[in-house]
């Protein structure tokens, strides 16, 4: 009887067990969260080379729009450098992602980017004092910026461009860009020091957005190596500045580091705030050059595309350029008349973004389009979901600067320079930059495309693959 009562316990005993977890997964799928449809591709890696190789492509939109269609155009779920994304979609997801900033969600650079750029542990947080860098990139403040920005646009083109009949446009624009930035950020014109700064920046940027794997050959490798000239050089920069702004032999200057110094020695400076600077500084340099010049870069190449655009914008500039005196630089009532040539600079953003959309970092469980995004993935808002789009923009593969006319685009459609309380504080310093530059172009300079079908990859930004060879002819006034 005893054998018989254990024979029959011992099948119950494994009967409820089976029940009860078979209760406790049900009740655990009913209750746990809906995540966005998407894929997390293979380990560690993700969705990293599909993404770059549609990029390299010069398709980068086609990763978000097969995923919109076969997941969701709201919001879709990848990984991508080591990170679960959820990748916002739309106007709709645009608008709530920027305008959900220290709600839901609060900024966030990968791991390359902090790596690269030395950032300290609390750069997000710590970089929020810092509200003095909106008071130096504002228009009011940027406009005695001007006949600088005019004047080194002159001798840039008389020097790098006049004496040849054929020009490279994109390395040459990211060496007046950074050049400017150097003059305005940190009071430095020698040729010689400007240009043993620049050198590492060109491994930096080929990294900087990468699979942070530390591998000796890796472009991550080389953009780490790169940044620690980089931060150590800019680091020297500082300790220089921090002596004669002591000895007020600096109190004259009005560059962007003066002034961050004096601020932040304000607040008790030390060696971290020192390293805060740099990394600040160096982040700023990228922003500058790279997105900046690739805008002056393919506004030439759409110049040389579209001989009619070309026409009506060298109207415009020298309506401008006969208003002045023979030595008279810009200024801001000029700028201001430079309408369309701005709208050939959006739609130029438009078609060719300098930067593909913005990340951030989830503080908190919420709830988007019925799918749960937890506490701690990463989100993307990219500008491919709306910018081809037809919607919001009709016939979209077409170059129409008209198109920005009247009321513009709808909101959270248009996006080079991000939206909500951290759009790119940068965007009036680029506008200025690059209209003082097309100005001098257009009125000296007639433009041919050496090879029509040049292809595009993106990489930080969009670059043409020979650098974008142009022919250059005087403009027929």
């Amino acid at each position: 009887m005893e054998y018989l009562s254990a024979s029959f316990l011992l099948p119950l005993v494994i009967l409820c067990v089976s029940l009860a977890l078979i209760f406790r997964n049900y009740r655990y799928r009913s209750i746990s969260p809906k995540l966005p449809l998407g894929r997390k591709g293979w380990p560690i890696i993700g969705e990293t080379l599909e993404y770059a190789m549609a990029s390299k492509s010069g398709n980068p939109d086609k990763f978000t729009t097969d995923r919109m269609s076969k997941y969701s155009p709201d919001v879709f779920r990848t990984s991508l450098l080591g990170e679960n994304f959820a990748v916002f979609c739309g106007p709709s997801g645009n608008k709530f992602l920027f305008s959900s900033e220290n709600k839901y969600v609060s900024a966030w650079w990968p791991r390359s980017v902090r790596e690269t750029l030395h950032f300290p542990s609390d750069y997000s947080r710590k970089g929020e004092r810092l509200d003095f860098l909106n008071e130096f990139l504002k228009p009011e403040a940027l406009q005695d910026y001007i006949p600088i920005m005019d004047s080194m646009a002159k001798e840039h083109l008389h020097s790098d461009w006049s004496p040849y009949k054929e020009v490279k446009v994109f390395p040459l624009s990211k060496k007046h860009t950074f050049g400017l930035a150097c003059r305005l950020f940190l009071n430095i014109e020698d040729p010689e020091h400007v240009t043993r700064l620049e050198n590492p920046f060109n491994l930096l940027t080929e990294g900087i957005i990468s699979l942070p794997l530390n591998l000796p050959g890796t472009a991550f490798n080389r953009a780490v190596k790169a940044g620690e000239v980089i931060h150590e050089e800019v680091l020297a920069i500082i300790r220089q500045r921090k002596m004669e702004l002591l000895e007020n032999k600096g109190s004259a200057q009005v560059d962007l580091l003066s002034r961050m110094l004096l601020v932040t020695d304000e607040n008790g400076g030390g060696i971290e705030e020192e390293k805060e600077t740099a990394a600040r500084i160096t982040g700023l340099f990228i922003a500058s050059r790279d997105t900046t010049s690739a805008a002056i870069t393919f506004v030439l190449n759409y110049l040389a595309e579209f001989p009619h655009v070309y026409d009506e914008i060298l109207k415009e500039q020298m309506q401008i350029a006969k208003s002045k005196g023979s030595d008279e630089l810009l200024n801001w009532d000029d700028i201001r008349k430079m309408k369309y040539s701005w709208n050939v600079v959006r739609e130029t953003m438009r078609l060719t973004p300098p930067c593909q959309g913005a990340y951030r970092e989830v503080t908190t469980d919420f709830t988007y389009a019925g799918f749960t995004i937890p506490k701690g993935w990463k989100t993307f808002s990219t500008v491919n979901s709306t910018h081809k789009n037809p919607k919001y923009f009709p016939d979209p593969e077409k170059f129409d600067p008209w198109r920005f006319e009247g009321k513009g685009p709808e909101p959270y459609t248009y996006l080079p320079f991000g939206g909500g309380p951290r759009m790119c504080s940068g965007k009036e310093y680029a506008r200025l930059q690059i209209l003082t530059f097309i100005h001098n172009a257009v009125i000296k300079f007639k433009f041919k495309k050496v090879n029509p079908s040049e292809k595009i990859s993106y990489g930080l930004t969009p670059i043409p693959e020979n650098g974008l060879p142009l022919l250059l002819d005087p403009p027929e006034n």
